[in-house]
């Protein structure tokens, strides 16, 4: 298997097993915080072609997943490791979410910055970020190379 096809794979895995694990456990510990209110592993239909929230949420995560997997690894220093997934997740997913995802589903920027929203989405994706280097660094043990 050549390194570009591994880079997708791990990073696909990674991102998507990292929302049904780590970002579900984060509105998890959130909810029961009583900072939100967010239904976990959300089945309801998502337009155009209904499938569950959770499966969207999956799949859009492993398209992030994806993206880390390339570009984390490149970066300077310390942000190679994990504080870049953190930071990628934490940061540049929230800030695409508020600021071009949130437009397109026709939601105010930010979905209207709401409390507790722009403090516990930012933590939650970077746990997130968090799982998905986890989840990345056994996935790669499992395909072997880097």
């Amino acid at each position: 298997m050549n390194d570009s096809l591994r880079t997708v794979l791990v990073g696909f895995i990674a991102g998507a097993v990292g929302v049904l694990v780590f970002h579900q456990l984060g509105f998890f510990i959130s909810n029961e915080l009583g900072f939100t209110k967010v239904q976990l592993y959300n089945s309801r239909p998502v337009p155009p072609w209904s499938v569950p929230t959770i499966v969207s949420a999956a799949f859009w995560g492993g398209l992030w997943g994806v993206v880390a997997a390339f570009l984390v690894p490149r970066m300077p220093g310390a942000l190679a490791g994990p504080l870049g997934w953190i930071l990628f997740a934490g940061i540049v997913v929230t800030l695409v979410n508020w600021l071009v995802v949130a437009p397109l589903k026709s939601a105010p920027i930010g979905y209207g910055f709401r409390m507790p929203g722009p403090v516990v989405v930012p933590l939650v994706y970077a746990f997130w970020g968090f799982g998905m280097w986890l989840i990345a660094r056994l996935v790669r043990q499992v395909l072997g190379g880097r």
